[in-house]
């Protein structure tokens, strides 16, 4: 079923237009510059309630990433899909600096060739990181912008749709590390609204005393 739902996105469900748009909603690195800039200004220009987004999306995104999707990518070690099997279409920008000027340059797409021995081949398929942080900062919006805030699944979903549509997961990597996103998203953010209650007062007092919750804005 996962082989059979990964050729439908990767080999059939494609188009010219399709793969310049997955390509460029797959390449974190196409992202960084617009979204330093854009987390910047939010801090500049931003209230409290905007802040505090942005400096729990930062904190949640970086264990996410960093301790719990990897942890877990190395334990499991599942290749990918372009490591397991023949004839997967690996589609990706081309190269540029700044990464974002690729958008306008002339993409790579090549078709796999499996590994010879997958016994041993380490991979790093499951979970997908990128659908993790996006599904963080989705949620997080939600929770802090209620009404606008679930917009920001719209992206999150290209996003996992994406990684499969360029053959770097399988579909099952992203279902699973939707539900990873959502409850580590919901457990950290519980404990850093814990801290904030129990000790902001002690920190920044009047801060706290304007703003007892993480959500009061």
């Amino acid at each position: 079923m996962d082989q059979k739902l990964l050729f439908l996105i990767n080999r059939q469900w494609i188009g010219p237009t399709l793969d310049r748009i997955m390509a460029l909603f797959s390449s974190f690195d196409a992202w960084v510059l617009p979204m330093l800039i854009l987390i910047a200004l939010l801090l500049w220009r931003g209230g409290f309630r905007t802040r505090a987004f942005v400096l729990c999306a930062g904190i949640i995104v970086g264990i996410n990433d960093g301790a719990i999707s990897n942890s877990i990518k190395h334990l499991v070690s599942r290749p990918r899909p372009y490591q397991s099997i023949d004839g997967v279409r690996q589609v990706d920008l081309g190269k540029a600096k700044p990464r974002m000027l690729a958008v306008a340059k002339p993409l790579k797409i090549k078709l796999s060739a499996a590994a010879p021995d997958l016994q041993d081949l380490a991979g790093r398929s499951f979970p997908s990181s990128h659908t993790i942080n996006t599904v963080s900062v989705a949620l997080l919006a939600t929770c802090f912008y209620r009404r606008r805030g679930w917009l920001a699944f719209i992206p999150a979903a290209l996003v996992g749709y994406s990684r499969i549509y360029c053959g770097s997961h399988w579909p099952s990597d992203i279902l699973a590390s939707i539900f990873i996103g959502l409850g580590a998203t919901l457990l950290l953010f519980c404990l850093l609204e814990w801290l904030w209650k129990k000790w902001a007062g002690s920190v920044l007092p009047a801060v706290h005393t304007a703003h007892p919750s993480l959500l009061h804005s």
